[in-house]
C-alpha cells in the first residue's frame, strides 16, 4: 500500500497487539506500577480499568514480560461465561488434568485448589488473568471470590488480575459484590493519553516502523497533531485509526505530509461527518462504537476490494469512497458481525494461541517445519532463512494481486483481535487455516471481519537490501536489470554501473503499469512480488499455481 512510498518497512498503526511498538506514557507507567504491586502484595484481586482502546492490554503485555519466571498465568480472554465454563478455562489455560467431560463445579475447584497448593509447595505463584471484565456476571464473580479462599497464614495462593472497561466500577460497588470488592489490593483507572504523550506515541510508532526521526516530524506537523489529539480524544486506538487513513490519503493524492484537511476527511471516513469536524464524543469509547469504526473501515475495503491496481489498494482517493460506500440505511451487510461458523475461533482452543497456530500455517506453506520457541520473534526467523514478511493493509483484492498466503488480522464480535491464515483465494470464496483447521468461508464474511491488516512471506532476490529508488547505486541494479530484459524477451545489456538510472526507472514503471501498480518506480516488496510472479519462482500462491 503506502509503504514504499513513505519508505517504511512496516504498517505503523496497526490495531494488533506487537510488543515492538510498546509506548508507555506517565498514565502507563503507573498503571503498570499497580499492577506489579498488586502481584507482589499479600495476594487478592488486582483491578485495572479504563475506557476502550486506551492500552489495558498493553499494559498487561508488559506486566507478562516483568514477571518471574517462578509465575504460572492464566490468561482469559472469553469471560462472558458460565462459573463451570470459566473454571474450565483456567484449569485449560493452567494445563491441569480434569475428568473429560466434567460437569461439576466441585472437581474443578478440588483440581484447582490442588494445584495451588502444589505450586505454593514448589515456591510457584499462580495468575489468572481475565480481560473484558465487565462481561463477568456476578455468579461468575462470586466463584472466583471463592478461589482465592485458599491461603497460608501470610499470603493468598491465587492472584487475580481483572481489566474492564469503566462501567466494571459501577458493578463492583453494588452491594451483593462488596465482599470481592474489599479483595481488591491495588486498582488503578487509564485515562487517554495527554497530548505531548500522543505527540511522541505517533513519532514513536512512525520511527519503529522504519521512518527517520525528522521525517517522521515532517509527517504529522504540529498543527495537524492538535487536531488529531481533538479528534481521538488521546485514545490511542482511535489516534491508529485516523493515522493509518490519513497516511492512505497522502499517499492516494501524491503528496508528501498529512494536512489539516487530509486528516478531517479521515475522521469522515472513520467516524462519519457529524464526528469529522469535532472533538471526540463520549460515546466512541463505548465498545458498540469502537466496533462501529471498524466496520466503517471494513465497509471502505469491500468497496473497493473489485477495482483495480494493487501497491496503492486501488488509490482509495476520498471523492470514490463518498460516492461508492453506501450509507448505513442502506447497507444491509454493514451489522455486528456475529460469529459466523466459518470464521468463529474454536472453542477449545486459547485465543492467544491465533496468532502463533496462524503463522505456523503460513510457515507449513513455505515448508518451514523447524519453528523456532513460542516468544521468538518469526519474522526474524524468517529472514534468517532469506525470506521476509511483509505487514500492511489493503484489500482482498491486494492479496489477491500478490497471489501469497497471509495471515490476517480478524476482529470477533467484542472488538477483539485474533489471527488465521489466508490460504486459498478464488472468484466467490476463500480457504482459511482457523486454529490449524481448514475452512471454506465467503469472501463477504471476512470483509465483515477484517480491516485490512495482513503479514504475507516472499523471498528477498540475491543483494536485495531495501527499497532501491531513482538516483541510488546499488549492486542489485545489475539482477534487476537482467531480469527486466528477460521478461521483455531480449537480452540483457553489459552494465558496469550500480546506479539506478533513468532508463532501468522507465523499465521498472513500465513493469508496474503492467501488473496493477502504482508506477513510482521504487523497487519494493509489491514490486518484487510481482516480479518474482512473473519470473516463475516456486513459490506458495493463494491461486494454488507456482506452488
Amino acid at each position: 500500500m503506502y509503504l514504499d512510498y513513505f519508505g517504511l518497512q512496516e504498517a505503523p498503526f496497526s490495531i494488533a497487539p506487537d510488543p515492538r511498538y510498546l509506548f508507555m506514557s506517565e498514565h502507563h507507567r503507573e498503571a503498570l506500577a499497580h499492577l506489579v504491586y498488586g502481584i507482589r502484595s499479600e495476594g487478592g484481586f488486582v483491578l485495572l480499568t479504563g475506557e476502550v482502546g486506551t492500552g489495558k492490554t498493553t499494559v498487561c503485555r508488559c506486566l507478562l514480560e516483568q514477571l518471574p519466571d517462578n509465575c504460572e498465568v492464566a490468561f482469559v480472554l472469553n469471560p462472558k461465561v458460565t462459573s463451570r465454563e470459566l473454571l474450565a478455562t483456567i484449569c485449560d489455560e493452567l494445563e491441569i488434568a480434569y475428568p473429560e467431560g466434567n460437569q461439576s463445579v466441585k472437581v474443578f475447584v478440588d483440581r484447582i485448589n490442588a494445584y495451588l497448593l502444589a505450586n505454593h509447595a514448589a515456591a510457584r505463584r499462580t495468575v489468572v488473568i481475565i480481560d473484558e471484565a465487565q462481561n463477568l456476571g456476578p455468579a461468575v464473580l462470586e466463584q472466583l471470590r471463592l478461589l482465592t479462599n485458599l491461603e497460608t497464614n501470610r499470603e493468598k495462593l491465587l492472584q487475580i488480575i481483572l481489566l474492564g472497561q469503566p462501567e466494571f466500577r459501577e458493578m463492583l460497588a453494588r452491594q451483593e459484590l462488596r465482599q470481592l470488592s474489599q479483595r481488591i489490593t491495588a486498582r488503578y483507572h487509564l485515562t487517554p493519553l495527554s497530548y505531548a504523550d500522543m505527540q511522541a506515541y505517533v513519532r514513536h510508532r512512525l520511527q519503529v516502523a522504519g521512518l527517520a526521526p525528522a521525517a517522521s516530524v515532517d509527517l504529522f506537523p504540529p498543527r495537524v497533531l492538535r487536531r488529531l489529539f481533538r479528534l481521538s480524544g488521546g485514545v490511542p486506538r482511535l489516534v491508529n485509526l485516523l493515522c493509518d487513513r490519513a497516511l492512505l490519503g497522502v499517499f492516494a493524492k501524491e503528496q508528501r505530509r498529512v494536512s489539516v484537511r487530509l486528516l478531517k476527511q479521515a475522521a469522515h471516513e472513520v467516524f462519519g461527518p457529524r464526528i469529522g469536524d469535532g472533538r471526540a464524543r463520549p460515546w466512541i469509547f463505548g465498545g458498540a462504537a469502537a466496533l462501529a469504526c471498524g466496520l466503517v473501515l471494513t465497509g471502505l475495503v469491500w468497496t473497493l476490494s473489485g477495482e483495480p491496481g494493487a501497491e496503492r489498494v486501488q488509490t482509495a482517493l476520498p471523492e470514490v469512497v463518498r460516492q461508492k460506500v453506501a450509507p448505513p440505511d442502506s447497507a444491509p451487510d454493514v451489522q455486528a458481525p456475529a460469529a459466523t461458523v466459518g470464521l468463529a475461533w474454536p472453542e477449545d482452543l486459547p485465543r492467544a494461541q491465533s496468532e502463533r497456530l496462524a503463522f505456523e500455517g503460513l510457515l507449513a506453506r513455505w515448508e518451514l517445519t523447524d519453528l523456532p520457541p513460542a516468544d521468538s520473534d518469526l519474522c526474524q526467523f524468517i529472514g534468517e532463512r532469506g525470506l521476509q514478511c511483509l505487514r500492511d493493509r489493503g484489500s482482498l483484492r491486494t492479496l489477491e494481486l500478490l497471489d501469497r498466503p497471509a495471515v490476517l488480522t480478524l476482529l470477533d464480535g467484542q472488538d477483539r483481535p485474533y489471527f488465521v491464515t489466508l490460504v486459498g483465494l478464488a472468484a466467490g470464496e476463500a480457504t482459511l487455516l482457523v486454529g490449524g483447521e481448514e475452512r471454506r468461508v465467503s469472501r463477504r464474511e471476512i470483509e465483515a471481519r477484517w480491516l485490512g491488516e495482513y503479514t504475507l512471506v516472499w523471498r528477498v532476490p540475491p543483494e536485495y537490501t531495501g527499497n532501491l529508488r531513482p538516483g541510488m547505486r546499488d549492486p542489485f541494479v545489475l539482477w534487476l536489470a537482467a531480469r527486466l530484459a528477460g521478461l521483455d524477451g531480449r537480452e540483457p545489456e553489459p552494465r558496469t554501473s550500480l546506479e539506478y538510472d533513468r532508463a532501468l526507472v522507465q523499465d521498472v514503471r513500465r513493469f508496474q503499469v503492467s501488473r496493477g501498480l502504482q508506477p513510482d518506480g521504487i523497487v519494493g516488496s509489491k514490486t518484487l512480488i510481482q516480479l518474482g510472479s512473473s519470473l516463475g519462482e516456486v513459490e506458495p500462491r493463494l491461486s494454488g499455481t507456482g506452488s
